[in-house]
Order: C-alpha cells, then sequence, then structure tokens
C-alpha cells in the first residue's frame, strides 16, 4: 500500500511537471508531440510568437568568437530530394548564432542498427546521433559511445534546462548521469493499430469492433480477398510483442533480456520470451504470416512503415499512439485524411517514454561543445526547428501563424522525424491536424499506470560480456519469431536455449538485484 501511495504521489508530479511545461512553452497557439517508433509525424506545436526565438546561441554567446565548425548529425530515416537546400537555410541561422554548418545524415532504418554498431566499434568521428531506451541506449553508453552530458547541459543547455520536464532527464539517467538530451513530448504512452480507413469504408468493415488484437483476423482476412494487391499488415519485425503494445518495460534499455508488464505492479524481473503476453502473440502473428496477412519480408525488410504508407502498400501497421498519430503518419506520407487509429492497450508512463527518443554526442566529436549548444537550439529556436522538421516556408509548406498547409514540393523534404529532435511545443501544425491537440495531450497523459520501474536504468557493466553474447542470439532469432516468420513451437524453444547459453540467467538475475535495490532506495 506503503509503495502504491508513492506511485500515486508520482502519477501527480509528473502531470504538474507537464502542465507547467505546457504552460510555460504555450503561448496561444496548438501544439502536438510525436513518439519513439519507426512511423513520421508531422508534429505541432509553438506559440503565435515571431518565428525565430530569442535564444541567442545556446549559451556561448554569439557565434563571432568561435572558430567555423562542421556538425553532424545521424538519425533513422530516410533521405530527402531537398536535404542539402534545407541545410543551407539552416547554415544560415547556425553561423550567425554559432558560426557552425550542419551535415545531415540519415540513415536508412533497416540500416541504422548495423551503421551505428560499426560506427561505434570504429570510433567513427561523429557529432550528434539520436539514441532510444528501445534502441541500444545503456549498451552504447557501456561501450563509451556517447559523453557524458551533465556538465555540457549546464553550460550550454540552459535553453533545455528551462522548458524540458524534469521528468524527461531524470528517467533517461544512467548512475545519475545523463548519456543523451530527451526530446521535449508525450510522457504517457499506448499502443495500437493504424489503418487505411478509405479501404475500410470502401469494404464496409466495422472497425468499431475492435478491441482486441484477435478482432482484428477477420478483418484482414477480408482485406486479404478483396486487396490482393496490398498487404494486409505491415511490419518489420516486432508487431505485438514491440515493448509499446505488450507494455514491456526492460527496465532502462530494451536490447537487454529480462522485463516486468509496465501495465502491472509486478516487480518480478523475467524474460518476456517465457511470458504468457508474449507466446500468445509470437503465435497469433505465426498465424497471421501463414494466412499471408504479414509482408513475407518482415524478418528482413529495410523499409520503414512511412515508405509503405507512401507507398499504399498495405492497410495496416502497429504503432505507439498518441491524439493525432495517424493524421501525424498520414501527413508524413502526403495522405492526409485518409488514416485512422485505433489504442488498444492500457496507458503507461516508464522510462521508455522518458528516454525514448533523445540526441546524444558522440564520445568522437571533436566539438562537444558546440553540438550542446546546437540540441540547445532545437529546443528553443523556433525557426530553425521547423526548418528542420519541415524544411523551407513557402517551398515545402506554406504558413498561415502556426498552421502550415502542404505545396507541391512538400514530398521533397518530409523526414517525419520531429519526434526525434530537440522541443515539439515549438512545432508548426499541419492543417489536417486537429488545433487542439496539445490539450488532448494533456488529456492522454492523465490516468496513465506508473511502472514500478520509472526512472531505473540499468547498469550494464557487471554482465558486459554476457549482454555482448546475447546480443548476437538475439539477431539471430528475434526478428523473424515476433514478426511470425518461423513456427515459435519449434523456434522459441530453441531461442531460449541459445538466450540462456549465452547468459540470460546471470542477466536477469543482475538486473534483479539492481532493480530491488533501487526500489528499496526509493
Amino acid at each position: 500500500m506503503k509503495q502504491r501511495k508513492k506511485r500515486l504521489g508520482l502519477i501527480l508530479t509528473l502531470l504538474l511537471a507537464v502542465a507547467m511545461v505546457v504552460s510555460a512553452c504555450g503561448g496561444g497557439g496548438s501544439k502536438n508531440s510525436g513518439s519513439g517508433g519507426s512511423s513520421g509525424s508531422s508534429d505541432s506545436g509553438g506559440s503565435s510568437s515571431s518565428s525565430s526565438s530569442s535564444s541567442g546561441s545556446g549559451g556561448g554567446g554569439g557565434g563571432s568568437d568561435l572558430p567555423p565548425y562542421e556538425l553532424s548529425l545521424y538519425y533513422p530515416g530516410t533521405p530527402q530530394k531537398d536535404e542539402k537546400m534545407v541545410e543551407e537555410a539552416i547554415n544560415k541561422i547556425l553561423k550567425e548564432k554559432i558560426n557552425a554548418t550542419l551535415d545531415i545524415i540519415p540513415i536508412e532504418w533497416g540500416a541504422w542498427d548495423d551503421r551505428m554498431n560499426l560506427m561505434i566499434a570504429s570510433r567513427e568521428k561523429a557529432d550528434i546521433i539520436f539514441t532510444a531506451q528501445w534502441n541500444g541506449h545503456a549498451v552504447n553508453v557501456g561501450k563509451g559511445a556517447f559523453l557524458e552530458l551533465n556538465d555540457l547541459l549546464q553550460k550550454h543547455g540552459q535553453g533545455i534546462l528551462e522548458t524540458l520536464d524534469p521528468a524527461f532527464l531524470e528517467g533517461a539517467k544512467i548512475n545519475g548521469k545523463n548519456y543523451g538530451v530527451p526530446t521535449n513530448k508525450e510522457l504517457a504512452a499506448a499502443g495500437g493499430i493504424i489503418y487505411d480507413k478509405t479501404i475500410a469504408q470502401e469494404l464496409g468493415l466495422d472497425m468499431s469492433s475492435v478491441k482486441t488484437v484477435h478482432d482484428l483476423t477477420p478483418i484482414l482476412e477480408k482485406v486479404k480477398q478483396a486487396r490482393p494487391d496490398i498487404t494486409p499488415v505491415w511490419t518489420d519485425g516486432a508487431l505485438f510483442n514491440a515493448h509499446y503494445f505488450a507494455n514491456y518495460d526492460f527496465l532502462g534499455d530494451s536490447t537487454i533480456p529480462g522485463a516486468i508488464l509496465k501495465d502491472l505492479d509486478d516487480t518480478t524481473v523475467m524474460p518476456v520470451e517465457e511470458m504468457d503476453r508474449y507466446r500468445e502473440y509470437v503465435a497469433l502473428a505465426r498465424e497471421w504470416y501463414q494466412k499471408g496477412y504479414i509482408n513475407k519480408d518482415a524478418a528482413t525488410t529495410q523499409q520503414s512503415s512511412a515508405d509503405i504508407w507512401r507507398a499504399r502498400g498495405t492497410f495496416m501497421t502497429v504503432d505507439p499512439m498518441k491524439p493525432g498519430k495517424a493524421e501525424e503518419v498520414a501527413s508524413a506520407a502526403g495522405r492526409s485524411g485518409e488514416l485512422e487509429q485505433i489504442v488498444l492497450t492500457a496507458k503507461t508512463v516508464a522510462t521508455s517514454e522518458t528516454a525514448g527518443s533523445m540526441l546524444a554526442i558522440s564520445s568522437t566529436s571533436e566539438d562537444p561543445e558546440r553540438a550542446m549548444m546546437f540540441i540547445n537550439l532545437l529546443h528553443t529556436d523556433k525557426e530553425l526547428n521547423n526548418l528542420l522538421n519541415f524544411g523551407i516556408e513557402g517551398v515545402h509548406y506554406t504558413r498561415n501563424g502556426e498552421i502550415i498547409s502542404p505545396t507541391d514540393r512538400t514530398g521533397d523534404y518530409s523526414p517525419g522525424s520531429a519526434w526525434m529532435f530537440g522541443n515539439q511545443f515549438l512545432n508548426y501544425v499541419w492543417e489536417s491536424e486537429d488545433p487542439e491537440k496539445w490539450n488532448k495531450f494533456r488529456e492522454f497523459n492523465q490516468n496513465a499506470h506508473v511502472s514500478p520501474a520509472l526512472g531505473f536504468v540499468f547498469n550494464s557493466d557487471p554482465v558486459k560480456s554476457e549482454v555482448g553474447a546475447l546480443s548476437n542470439v538475439i539477431e539471430q532469432y528475434q526478428r523473424a519469431l515476433e514478426s511470425g516468420s518461423v513456427d515459435p513451437e519449434k523456434v522459441l524453444p530453441e531461442y531460449l536455449s541459445a538466450l540462456r547459453a549465452a547468459g540470460l540467467d546471470k542477466v536477469i538475475a543482475e538486473k534483479q538485484r539492481q532493480f530491488d535495490e533501487f526500489r528499496a532506495n526509493k
């Protein structure tokens, strides 16, 4: 009972912090936020002030006293046709404020993990790299890939500290230190589906009947029969076993085995592969795969869901949910008004949200202070933030106050990655989006179930060699199993055996030990 009261108190603290940040960033305009998945987001937000903030150089004074420096920004996403044009516009701002230029380097989602692993292993020079709890953040910190940022935040990140909900930085810490600056976005999380409502209307599908994942089976059968030209469900791996749908809390890094269920109160750490929820979802994925509902290349594809929506190649994807998510995806795909969403899970708050989208500074950066100045500008400079996210006004969009409309060149620069960069409260709102979206976010954040592990991040140093061995096993089995590409009755026991041979039980025991210590000290 005592722990439950503490968690209820934490809920109120988090919600109060959210309200304070929204009020501080508010102005008169509508705002919105993004989430940590591979689907793109055209996120809205910002006040009705002038297009450029008065944030200055992000803590370093004017740029004239700094030597020239080129910053590199690596993130998972599709290269854009007008990227160089946008870089030139961004660089006019950066040269004046911090005497820097920016090299934007998107890496296709399917190639991202391998590219980052190679970059980190080879100590390749880089400045700013996207990172997240679900994308190996703690493991990469353990490898020495990212710099500790506490001092840099104090020196050149005052705009971040003033505008970002403290829960984000606190929840993203590893051993009391920040190794990434979280995006200023939503705190609560839920899972669900995005579907093509034009197809649903065309086929007379009753989507209001969908309350659980199993309700989708007869609907997908109708789509397969009536529309053989598309894939009923597109996925690049996890499907319903994604952490945001199955509500797994991996205690700081979803690439390291061992989790609790963040929508429940049990604090026993165990492999998700032994949970009833996991077994149910891999069985359903296998059924759908065999029936031809899932894309056959689900275990190997290097495309993103954004690519598939642009190509009109599917009826449905599984995604992290938030108010207006379907319209964000639709806008990024040039399909405004065509997609709809259904939330299918409980709302939760966990470290996977506070550390779900961050920008880290590489330990190979030759000017970490300039990198932090740039990240600070993404959190405070409205003109720069919207340039990076939406391109050039009058070319890639037109603007009426805080509302933007597409042009015939919107598709030439539409990265759909606003949930990755800085402060989403600064984002403009697409005309197809709900102008009350951010108010709906405040409602969305209410009454979320707080994970017992909120704020805990596992330190993998004591089991570093086991974590490395486990990652090889996971790479071999996980994607094929969770996408339905292989038979779970045969492959799941084999997978678990290989995990145990690689040190699974030792990692689980260490996670439980650290988590118990964390709870005892709260």
